[in-house]
């Protein structure tokens, strides 16, 4: 399935800027695997895997899934909370030539049916039960939104007893092995990461029912590989998803950042402020992926009681962060504050440094990301002088394809060259970008 919104031409800008290449996130799992086979990758209360383990359980994941005629581009949508085999069914969707959208876990009817329907999606990968909600009557319930809609996986070590047909453990699934010949069909299916669309992401659906982007795989790995480089992330470090995989706040340090360079990923199914001071004290975690009201309740407790020695970093996302939340947070937890500018919308912007001086980690969003194209614009459209307040436009190699399937919407977002505007009205001092407000009227230009 083609990209709605990158043309060729933009294709070989970020392709010859040696921004995009044609690496998938899979190879980097499958380079883990081989030169760190017995390290681990993945772990949660209830599972732990190798990185050999974990490709081992993706092929099987994924080459079934080729079997049973899933065909290349077919949509799956995986709604669950951090689980190590949720965490697999992801990466093995694109390792079977699967478009994957990965939703939160508390999404309910509405925005399920919603995302059915626009997808046309072929299988689910959730939970039984969690938090006392039956997701696979609610999937039941859905089934006739798709007419594609045939398979339920999950993640569940046996199917129950009235469960519809076509329904089947994804665990119990992954423990077939398949002949190392057969994996061979796999890399027929794999996605180009220039062209085509390998996953969606959602929006939050402030606004109403959240939207749909499309993502090909160069935007996502380039925005990946500049991450590492910001928080200096190595396979010694431990990255532990305290929000939600599903998005950016947990995600993006964990799915995208961390199989780059072999860290272990360790993933805290349900938060309690209890529950993530103990597992970043167990498991020795070096970098913890979270949203500020997580800090805030952790703070609320007495944290000098755990050993939190080992954490290096915190990446907080997905809402401001008071500047004397992230100055107590880094005195009393130990690692300190990183933050940055993106949206699923229009995709990542800046970034600080894990080094940056306090003030600048606290109070600005970074440095533009490499390739990233800058403009502070006034009211009239004219570049406004350093220092001087403007609304942000910017254009660059980390920006999706678009929102799914819809060039009219998308055309609203993206200029036909690729600028595009968050709406903050930003100002530039000392290299950084510093946030002062947002546009009372977004001009589209």
């Amino acid at each position: 399935m083609r990209v709605i919104r990158y043309t060729d031409e933009m294709i070989e800008e970020f392709r010859s800027a040696g921004h995009w290449t044609d690496e998938t996130f899979y190879d980097f799992w499958s380079k883990n695997a081989k030169e760190s086979p017995d390290r681990e990758a993945l772990a949660d209360s209830r599972y732990r895997v190798t990185w050999r383990e974990a490709v081992e359980l993706v092929n099987r994941i994924a080459y079934r899934w080729a079997e049973m005629g899933l065909e290349k581009d077919s949509r799956i949508i995986i709604q669950a909370p951090n689980e190590v085999y949720a965490f697999l069914a992801r990466i093995a969707a694109e390792r079977a030539g699967l478009i994957s959208l990965t939703v939160y876990a508390y999404m309910r009817h509405r925005e399920l049916s919603y995302m059915l329907e626009r997808t046309e999606a072929s299988a689910v990968v959730c939970p039984y039960i969690y938090r006392n909600f039956n997701y696979l009557e609610m999937f039941k319930e859905l089934r006739d939104l798709s007419p594609n809609f045939k398979y339920i996986f999950l993640l569940a070590e046996e199917v129950p007893s009235g469960a519809p047909e076509d329904t089947y453990s994804l665990i119990q699934l992954a423990q077939e092995a398949v002949p190392e010949e057969k994996l061979k069909a796999l890399d027929e299916r794999r996605f180009d990461p220039f062209t085509e669309v390998a996953m969606l992401t959602s929006t939050t659906g402030t606004t109403g029912l959240p939207k749909l982007v499309e993502w090909n795989i160069a935007p996502r790995l380039c925005t990946a590989k500049a991450r590492v480089d910001l928080w200096n992330l190595t396979g010694d470090d431990v990255t532990v998803a305290i929000a939600p995989f599903a998005g950016g706040a947990g995600g993006t340090l964990t799915y995208f950042a961390a199989p780059l360079v072999g860290a272990k990923t360790v993933l805290l199914e349900e938060f309690t402020p209890e529950g993530a001071l103990e597992l970043i004290q167990r498991e020795r975690g070096t970098c913890i992926g979270v949203v500020p009201t997580h800090l805030v309740r952790m703070l609320e407790r007495r944290v000098e009681d755990y050993d939190l020695s080992s954490l290096r970093f915190i990446r907080s996302a997905g809402g401001y962060l008071a500047p004397d939340v992230a100055e107590e947070a880094e005195r009393r937890l130990g690692g300190v504050i990183t933050s940055d500018l993106g949206t699923q919308d229009v995709g990542s912007i800046s970034g600080c440094r894990v080094d940056d001086p306090p003030e600048l980690r606290r109070r600005t969003v970074g440095r533009p990301l490499p390739g990233n194209q800058i403009r502070l614009l006034d009211d009239e459209g004219k570049e406004v002088p350093e220092g001087e307040p403007g609304q942000l436009w910017f254009r660059g190699p980390h920006s999706p394809a678009g929102y799914y399937r819809d060039p009219e919407t998308t055309a609203t977002v993206f200029d036909p060259d690729g600028w595009a505007t968050t709406g903050d009205i930003v100002k530039w001092d000392r290299g950084c970008l510093w946030i002062m407000g947002r546009a009372k009227d977004m001009i589209i230009r």
